[in-house]
Parts: structure tokens; sequence; C-alpha cells
């Protein structure tokens, strides 16, 4: 991908944060980055292809970086509610595919199918690590969840008191299961 087309990409991704694909139009992205909206179009033909791609790209670092903690032996409720919890307490303070998933029920089929893999992913590194698919889906939901909360009433910390308990409880039973298991 070039410098354009990374620019275009950066740019429909923040507006997405806020607005989710009825956020942006190829004209503001345009304008955004400080080119004509034919090049916008050059690089992506349709809005969905533009917005897939920036699911696409946010999916595949995401995935990239859990794996990364998880190589290292982190906990995987740690991972995940540490990687939102990043986002919300960014600039941004929305995972773009979160607010696509709220509303995917209206979505143009190919950014849906890119929004699922997201999510899926996500599932799919947290059953990797042993949990079950309940806790998994558990955890996702809490945790996409608490970034809407915080973000809807505008207050960062709630999104640490939605997700500390269950963060806090999952490791405290790891580590009560380990020394039970050692202990015999």
């Amino acid at each position: 991908m070039n410098d354009v087309a990374n620019a275009v990409m950066d740019a429909a991704e923040r507006r997405m944060r806020s607005g989710g694909f009825n956020g942006f139009s190829f004209r503001e992205i345009a304008e955004d980055v400080g080119v004509k909206s034919s090049s916008v179009h050059y690089h992506f033909p349709t809005k969905e292809k533009l917005a897939a791609a920036v699911v696409r790209r946010y999916t595949d670092r995401l995935g990239e970086a859990i794996d990364e903690e998880l190589a290292l032996g982190a906990d995987p409720y740690d991972v995940l509610s540490s990687s939102f919890r990043k986002t919300v307490h960014s600039a941004n303070r929305m995972c773009p595919i979160t607010v696509l998933g709220a509303g995917s029920l209206d979505l143009p089929e190919e950014v849906g199918v890119e929004v699922q893999r997201f999510f899926k992913m996500c599932l799919d590194k947290l059953t990797g690590r042993g949990l079950s698919e309940n806790e998994a889906a558990e955890l996702l939901a809490t945790i996409t969840g608490a970034m809407v909360v915080s973000a809807a009433l505008g207050d960062l910390e709630a999104f640490d008191r939605a997700t500390t308990d269950l963060v806090r409880n999952h490791v405290s039973h790891q580590a009560s299961s380990s020394a039970a298991s050692l202990g015999g």
C-alpha cells in the first residue's frame, strides 16, 4: 500500500470510530488527506471496499499485537482488556469495529464479513488460550460493551469499573486452581 492509500485508510478509520460506516464520505476523506476525491476512488473504488480494508487492517494489527503478548505468557483476559483499554484512554476512544459491530445488521455484506472476522479472531485467540467459548464470549461482550458505555457516558473510568472485577476474578481463579493442583 502506498502513502496515499494508507492516509486514506487512516482518515476513514478516524471517522469510522465516531460515525461508523455512515460517518464518512469520500469527499470528507479526500479533504482530510488533502487529495482529490478521484484519488480516494482510485485506491478504493467503493466505500464498501474502503471500509472493509480498514477493518481488515485493524483486525490484522490487533491480532498481531495480541499474539505477541500471548507468546510472552500473558493472561488472555489481561491482554484483551488492556488492548481495548488503551483505545478507550486514547484520543480515539472507540474501536472502529465495535462501532461497526453495533450497526452490523445494516452493513454492506463485504464490510459485515470483515466485522465478523474481527470478532471471531478475538474469540479464537481467547479459546486458543484455554478459555471456554462461554468465557471468551463473556469477556469480549463485557469489554466491547464497557467501551460503548464509557464513550456514551463520557466517563473513561466506566470501562475499568465494568472490566476490573471480571479480569481480577479470572486471575484469582487461575491462581487458586494452580495452587490447588500443586498442593494436591
